[in-house]
């Protein structure tokens, strides 16, 4: 392999934001530091769309202090696009490259992020233009292929779990039906961490929809009337992906006006009405009057002060691994391996083809899924509790003996 090029390097973040992405930027960030061969750290301020308009800033010049605080805050410090390069947006992005004497990239993201390094450094070659694009994985879904997990996976699935240990004991106080609703159009990862926290018999979530498990209407109805005759409430954590057998999402069924994104797919984290819809089902076929829901959202992805400390450090290492990898590789994407489970938990990062990522993603295993696909597996428990770092202890004082 041909010696590092003396040049300058760019990094930026896609995609939606998470409590750990920019705990990647500082890996990146603090691991160019190191190597004499980058003469400029350029951070291009929403993503491809800041590297096409050169918005760019310096963060050779963030102090040490700044960056600490950066990489505890949840969100895209840079900005952030949904903007999916075709091949004339990516030769736009070459062209300023070789404008700058670009010939390191760093893209933290998803499996579309992977893709644009992948198309880029395809033109480049061809080109004969030495650039070397890493990816740097991110995503709460946890669906990129070949890594063990993705950073930013951890940190959502603590809120989530948290959030549903509160809901329960909320449930307990007041009991009725609670339904969350949880992101995820086409992997249950998040959907299934709500179970995570669960430390008595009768806790919540009782149900656990996710959307490589379709469901009928019929059946949702049964689970729950089920639940709540037994136990007189019934906490319900479903994925926005829940779908009918027809393999058509039950939020595209219900939304008369279909709001789509800039990948085309139907609008679900930003509505209601999964949540209300099914609300209005209970009532109306089960005849219970307390329900509510509540449509988690975008609070998923960037909730301040609940970053996990596991989560955290595995995107710092993601980060400036992926520039140890660009002194001696062309290209990439980073990559864990779980090497043990338990309290002796640990990963160790490999480089894998961008190919292998770009465009492509993984769905919750079968053996995560219960027999009755509306809940998780002890192997799923086993897999996912490390990555959040641990969760907290809670006690209910009403199922004690009564006196």
């Amino acid at each position: 392999m041909a010696s590092a090029p003396q040049a300058n390097a760019i990094v930026s973040q896609s995609g939606g934001p998470t409590g750990v992405i920019n705990a990647s930027l500082v890996g990146v960030i603090e691991e160019v530091k190191k190597h004499p061969e980058i003469k400029n750290l350029y951070g291009a301020i929403h993503a491809v769309s800041g590297i096409v308009k050169e918005n760019f800033i310096d963060l050779m010049k963030v102090s040490n202090d700044v960056l600490e605080t950066v990489a505890a805050s949840p969100s895209s410090a840079l900005g952030s696009s949904r903007d999916k390069p075709d091949a004339e947006y990516c030769k736009k992005i070459l062209d300023v490259f070789k404008k700058r004497d670009i010939r390191y990239f760093f893209y933290i993201g998803g499996n579309d992020s992977a893709n644009t390094c992948f198309i880029i450094n395809n033109m480049a070659q061809e080109a004969k233009y030495e650039l070397r694009a890493f990816h740097v994985p991110k995503t709460i879904d946890n669906d990129l292929l070949v890594t063990d997990h993705c950073p930013g996976f951890g940190t959502a699935a603590k809120f989530v779990s948290c959030a549903l240990m509160g809901d329960d004991l909320d449930n307990r106080a007041l009991p009725g039906i609670k339904i969350d609703v949880i992101m995820g159009r086409h992997a249950g990862f998040l959907t299934a961490a709500s179970a995570l926290g669960k430390q008595r018999d009768d806790d919540g979530p009782h149900l656990v929809y996710m959307p490589e498990r379709p469901v009928s209407m019929d059946k949702f109805l049964s689970d729950v009337d089920s639940v709540y005759k037994k136990l007189g409430r019934c906490v319900i954590a479903v994925s926005e992906g829940m779908s009918d057998h027809d393999h058509k999402t039950w939020a595209e069924k219900i939304t008369e006006t279909q709001e789509r994104d800039s990948h085309g797919n139907v609008q679900l984290s930003g509505t209601g009405a999964l949540a209300d819809y099914l609300a209005s089902q209970i009532k109306s076929k089960l005849k219970v009057k307390r329900v509510r829901a509540d449509t988690f959202g975008y609070l998923q992805r960037s909730f301040a002060g609940l970053q996990s400390p596991v989560d955290a450090a595995e995107a710092r290492s993601c980060g400036r691994q992926a520039v140890q990898y660009a002194m001696n590789e062309l290209n990439g994407s980073v990559a864990m391996k779980r090497t043990a489970s338990g309290k002796n938990y640990g990963v160790e990062l490999f480089r894998t083809e961008l190919k292998n990522v770009a465009e492509k993603t993984k769905s919750l295993p079968d053996e995560f899924i219960n027999k009755d696909g509306n809940g998780i597996t002890s192997a799923f428990v086993e897999y996912a509790m490390p990555l959040t770092g641990g969760l907290p202890k809670t006690e209910y004082l009403g199922n004690f003996t009564k006196i």
